[in-house]
């Protein structure tokens, strides 16, 4: 084998493992003395062959838009359940265009992050509808991950969608999560809202349904956002789905996406 054709090997091995080691964050297969001699490998072929990193490039975009589309495909089997929800907490004019839903857990410290950034967009964009997923994933390992969320929806059946808005922003605000959340902090939220304790309530149901829902749609961890049309009919161009948080940017880039005028 040409010493060109192993470098061109080598380095797209290391590229590949890398994509893979922060996706599954597995344990270390190279030692640092070969992952440095590795580098410098990469690092040397790369700056003699850069259409291996436009190559490369090109490969990732595909398959995200390979994901993207069989993300849209689910979303739209499954409108009906994302936007039409009674028991799911929603905000912004019924009538709006264009819908976010965001399926999150209260003690999911990349829904943390995610929280002012959505604050930031609703704010921006008013004429939106706004759907919220409670989708506590976490509440084997923490129990409030659940509890945070039934409060949640307790707020919305008794106090409607801005008392709603306040309670989630609120939890948020805290800065617990990763198992730092306290009952008392979700007691301080709920009591902003406006909430007072109606006994005894089940919201199993609805959090099944969202479960269900989620894994429907293809969705493995929180926060999963979806920017479709509300209307009937959307196509997969004005669909986009964020496995992840993402900047407000991404998401205003989105809206625009599902507002605008596409060929089927």
């Amino acid at each position: 084998m040409k010493l060109n054709t192993l470098a061109a090997v080598i380095v797209t091995t290391y590229i590949c493992f890398n994509s893979i080691a922060q996706a599954s964050a597995p344990q270390p297969v190279f030692t640092p003395e070969q992952e440095g001699r590795i580098g410098e490998i990469a690092a040397e072929y790369l700056v003699s062959h850069p259409e291996v990193l436009v190559a490369v490039s090109q490969k990732l975009q595909q398959q995200e838009a390979r994901q993207q589309l069989q993300f849209a495909v689910r979303v739209m089997d499954n409108q009906a359940a994302l936007l039409n929800d009674a028991d799911t907490p929603a905000f912004g004019p019924e009538n709006a265009k264009v819908a976010v839903i965001e399926f999150f857990d209260y003690q999911c410290v990349h829904c943390s992050s995610m929280a002012p950034e959505l604050a930031k967009v609703m704010n921006t964009h008013p004429d939106v509808r706004y759907v919220f997923k409670e989708w506590p994933i976490f509440a084997d390992r923490w129990e409030n991950s659940q509890t945070a969320a039934e409060r949640g929806l307790s707020v919305w059946k008794q106090k409607g969608a801005e008392a709603y808005v306040t309670y989630h922003n609120s939890i948020y605000t805290t800065g617990n999560n990763e198992g730092r959340l306290t009952n008392e902090d979700i007691d301080r939220a709920a009591a902003k809202a406006g909430w007072h304790d109606a006994g005894k309530e089940s919201f199993t149901p609805t959090l099944e349904k969202n479960d269900e829902l989620a894994r429907a749609l293809g969705l493995t961890g929180t926060p999963g956002i979806i920017v479709m049309p509300t209307a009937t009919g959307a196509t997969p161009k004005k669909i986009t789905v964020f496995a992840g948080a993402v900047p407000g940017e991404k998401l205003e880039m989105a809206i625009k996406k599902a507002s605008e005028s596409h060929g089927t």
